[in-house]
């Protein structure tokens, strides 16, 4: 793989953590044993990058990675040869990462079948995209390296049509927004995510379903799919997810932020039918707002 770097003065760990789909800590050990290289020489994970770096990364780690299969229950929606629908619980982590090898969903998905695409590399089998620890809900799984290929075209290019649900703090005062405000990482905390004008664009639509006494639920339609990008977005124009341990001041539960992956619709990847699946908010999400009535 070979990357053109287009920030300056960055770390290279963390550029390369936030520009692939590797995590921040395999990118590390990747440049420790040399399988990452900066214009033809090997670096430091300190190394700040320059404008038009060339990076070349040699893939033949990853493969070398052993993530080993662990039993686990998986809400399993729909399933073919070539796709999964996947109804992840909050708490549930998707990929192995920042020492977590063992508890994610890739070992669980790794325990239920051999047949899982590898073009994320060995530590995100299957992966073609994400959703946080603490959200829950639908999420597309590739068991053949065709789909993924095509489902990875269709997320790019905005095929994929996502839709969530989140409970926000505050009273919500119109009944519609939309959300334009470019998303990048955060220059004091490499952690979060934050607004600023050199971010990547970043678009989200917003409708309330419902208002409460403090607090507003909303239907959220991703135009982008930025890391983190609801809560930021929500966070930022004055409306954070609730129980959100990271974008919101407030004390929180084990559970997280209240923010559930409700609807997918997409094309098939092989058969091109068009399918749609819908999942029901957690119980602990549903339990708490019906008290809110």
């Amino acid at each position: 793989m070979k990357l053109v770097v287009d920030k300056e003065n960055l770390r290279i760990d963390k550029y390369l953590a936030e520009e692939t789909e590797y995590s921040r800590e395999t990118i590390t050990k990747m440049l420790k044993e040399n399988y990452i290289k900066i214009n033809g020489k090997t670096i430091k994970p300190s190394y700040k990058t320059k404008l038009n770096d060339i990076v070349e990364i040699n893939e033949d780690y990853v493969k070398e990675l052993n993530i080993e299969p662990v039993k686990m229950e998986l809400n399993i929606v729909y399933e073919d040869e070539d796709i999964m629908v996947i109804d992840k619980p909050s708490g549930l982590v998707v990929h192995p990462g920042n020492g977590n090898h063992d508890n994610t969903l890739v070992n669980g998905l790794k325990y239920y079948t051999e047949e899982l695409s590898d073009l994320g590399g060995s530590e995100r089998v299957g992966i073609v995209h994400r959703l946080d620890k603490d959200t829950s809900g639908l999420m597309l799984v590739c068991k053949s390296n065709k789909a993924h290929e095509i489902l990875a075209e269709d997320f790019k290019y905005k095929r994929v049509y996502r839709e969530y649900y989140a409970l926000l703090i505050g009273r919500f005062p119109s009944n519609t927004a939309f959300i334009d405000a470019p998303i990048g990482r955060s220059k004091t905390n490499f952690n979060k995510m934050e607004v600023r004008s050199d971010g990547k664009p970043a678009r989200t639509n917003l409708k309330v379903l419902k208002r409460y006494k403090d607090y507003t639920l909303v239907s959220l339609v991703l135009e982008t799919g930025r890391t983190h990008q609801i809560r930021v977005h929500m966070a930022y124009i004055g409306y954070p997810v609730y129980n959100d341990p990271v974008y919101q001041n407030k004390k929180t539960t084990e559970f997280g932020q209240f923010l559930h992956s409700k609807v997918i619709r997409f094309t098939h990847p092989i058969t091109k039918k068009v399918l749609e699946f819908e999942s029901d908010l957690p119980k602990y999400f549903q339990d708490f707002i019906d008290k809110l009535d």
